[in-house]
């Protein structure tokens, strides 16, 4: 089990302006949000240069945690589409420096597959 498995649940998308006026303070010069989801609280961003986890913690959701995920770091990753029971698709994330694989479940099939084809294109260019 990945660290955020747990956390974040199944995941639906965010709205760009807003995710971008949360996390401009972390993002340097010529970066870009290509898409966004969240769930509850927790989002999952990627941007042009990296993917950015963001876990808000505690009963208040004060106290925030952004884990931020070079697409360099990224050895392999694995997709599992929803079943007839199974109603989240799930994506794996191994990276680098883990042995573990941090898993993310989405509501949709076409959320996984819009997601893979952003790290697809800066993981194999």
């Amino acid at each position: 089990m990945g660290i955020f498995s747990g956390i974040m649940g199944s995941a639906s998308e965010a709205n760009l302006d807003k995710v971008e006026k949360q996390i401009a303070s972390i993002m340097v010069d010529q970066e870009s949000i290509e898409q966004a989801y969240q769930l509850i609280r927790d989002l999952i961003v990627l941007t042009n240069r990296r993917i950015i986890v963001i876990d808000k913690q505690g009963v208040t959701g004060r106290k925030t945690e952004y884990l931020s995920i070079p697409y360099r770091s990224i050895v392999r990753y694995s997709i599992e589409s929803a079943g007839t029971f199974d109603l989240d698709s799930d994506l794996k994330l191994w990276l680098s420096s883990t042995p573990e694989p941090l898993t993310f479940d989405f509501r949709k099939n076409d959320h996984v597959a819009d997601i893979v084809k952003i790290i697809t294109a800066h993981t194999c260019s």
